[in-house]
């Protein structure tokens, strides 16, 4: 089993600072095995008619949580033939249930940023479905649908769907992106936040001059 540490992966205060005052400049083209590398073999899509970007996370790993808002506004701006999704990486089984349990309630987009601050604004790790169960009532989820749901069927099925994922795009670390089930690529790897969404767009290009 990996080591904790190394799962949600940190860049050094010294590359964001040169990443954020570096001045607008046109960008070189991403490089294989330094921005992001292959995977092999290359996965399935959910959607094959459009180009699928997957984040993987974590709750509780602070770098995902301070990509979030980011990654927020840039999904939004995507274009429609880009299916962008998310799977909760296995790490912490909890909080991997927790997310498919919110999924499958319906209320994951409206309630996962108030995870994420409970995690890391207010330093508790929802480490228990109780916890979770509590603290899910302030926003109108039932206590009971909560807890049916978080041991149900569906959400098991999909962990396990969401950790197979995982494992095709070998993820070992956290925030990581696969793109079209050929790329992975990750801050870790770009060097800063605002970098891999650079490093993103270029795949997603690239991907799309290929079906031309």
């Amino acid at each position: 089993m990996l080591n904790p540490a190394r799962r949600c992966f940190a860049l050094s205060a010294a590359a964001t600072a040169v990443a954020v005052s570096l001045p607008a400049m046109a960008q070189p083209a991403p490089k294989e095995g330094t921005d992001y590398r292959l995977v092999k073999p290359a996965r399935t899509v959910e959607d094959p008619k459009r180009i699928e970007v997957i984040e993987f996370f974590w709750y509780a790993c602070p770098h995902c949580n301070a990509l979030e808002p980011a990654l927020q506004d840039w999904a939004k701006k995507l274009p429609a033939d880009v299916n962008f999704r998310k799977v909760h990486v296995n790490f912490n089984p909890k909080h991997q249930q927790l997310y498919y349990t919110l999924e499958a309630l319906g209320r994951e987009k409206e309630l996962s940023g108030k995870v994420f601050y409970r995690i890391h604004g207010e330093k508790d790790m929802l480490d228990s479905p109780a916890k979770m169960a509590d603290f899910l009532s302030q926003f109108g989820v039932d206590k009971k649908q909560f807890s049916d749901m978080f041991a149900s069927f569906g959400v098991k099925n999909a962990m396990t769907r969401a950790s197979s994922v995982q494992e095709g795009f070998k993820i070992d670390g956290v925030p990581a992106f696969g793109v079209n089930g050929k790329f992975v690529t990750a801050p870790s790897m770009t060097g800063s936040n605002a970098a891999v969404f650079t490093v993103l767009d270029a795949l997603i290009g690239k991907e799309r001059a290929a079906r031309k």
